[in-house]
């Protein structure tokens, strides 16, 4: 089962990929994911688009040896990302994953048993307004314990961190049970102990089969790891899942499994593991038309 729970994670900063590469990258994807990315009008979000959907194939096609062309990922109504398999026995009994990005950074995580939810966030100073003025914009998120322990945090850095820990951790709760954006915040509540042993109230009653870790990427980056029971997944996404029901021993067994660390993995490693396919690599390929005219391995690597 411990193959099952996998994070990956992506920086994209020095990826900078010529217009044709970039084209060339999005022709790995199927069709109808390709209006997903080229919607955004800024390169940045459709960097960070694309990379998320190669992680989602890569990481199915790795950790279930599943064939690129038998991949089917859907989303729900709500935005959440699933894998479409009812006519594949999977090795897992409840294989989900979750994908998050935000700045540099696109990550993915999986789980072959709770659900999993997954945030990244970016540090950064307002610039127009004042810290205090930023965070109320946000005040009705969080409870009253919630938003005490931020605007009591200590400076303005130290107020913006807090802020920026508990609407992680929030994110990846409401990601895991696949809810949209419209689920009451403020009704779910984080307790922790310098942010290590965090647990979650829900409407006042504390979650016990939940676990959550929140670290650091690097000095401006924080991101958190849900991993919880399916019974409390939202309608539509329960729907999406092989197994929502277990016996307490292997429900525990899933629950205690090690949270591995991010393994780095680049936009390079990806396209290369695309490519590696017999099927695609035979799609893509052409005739070359002078010694300068790369493969398109080449291209898309550049």
């Amino acid at each position: 089962m411990e193959n099952g729970v996998k994070r990956w994670l992506v920086d994209i900063s020095n990826w900078n990929p010529s217009p044709l590469a970039f084209s060339q990258a999005i022709s790995l994807l199927p069709p109808d994911s390709h209006s997903s990315i080229s919607r955004f009008v800024k390169l940045e979000d459709q960097k960070r688009t694309l990379v998320s959907r190669l992680l989602q194939y890569t990481l199915v096609h790795e950790v279930l040896q599943m064939p690129f062309e038998e991949i089917l990922i859907k989303r729900t109504p709500e935005g959440k990302p699933f894998l479409e398999n009812k006519k594949t026995k999977l090795a897992f009994p409840n294989f989900n994953f979750n994908v998050s990005h935000h700045g540099d950074y696109v990550a993915i995580a999986s789980e072959p048993i709770c659900l999993v939810g997954l945030d990244i966030v970016s540090f950064f100073t307002p610039e127009k307004e004042t810290v205090r003025e930023f965070i109320q914009n946000f005040s009705t998120y969080f409870s009253s314990l919630e938003w005490d322990n931020i605007v009591k945090a200590g400076s303005n850095d130290k107020i913006l961190l807090e802020f920026h820990r508990y609407w992680c951790v929030k994110e990846s709760f409401v990601k895991a049970i696949g809810t949209g954006v419209g689920y009451r915040l403020d009704g779910v509540e984080f307790h922790h102990r310098d942010w290590t042993n965090i647990c979650v109230k829900v409407n006042g009653k504390e979650i016990k089969d939940w676990k959550f870790w929140l670290s650091s990427i690097g000095k401006n980056y924080a991101v958190s790891i849900a991993r919880g029971h399916p019974r409390i997944a939202s309608e539509n996404y329960r729907k999406t899942l092989e197994k929502t029901h277990f016996d307490e021993d292997e429900y525990k067994f899933g629950l205690n499994l090690p949270n591995t660390s991010f393994v780095l993995r680049t936009v390079e490693q990806l396209i290369s593991i695309f490519l590696g396919s017999p099927k695609i690599t035979k799609n893509i390929s052409r005739k070359p038309h002078n010694p300068e005219d790369r493969r398109p391995q080449d291209q898309l690597l550049n």
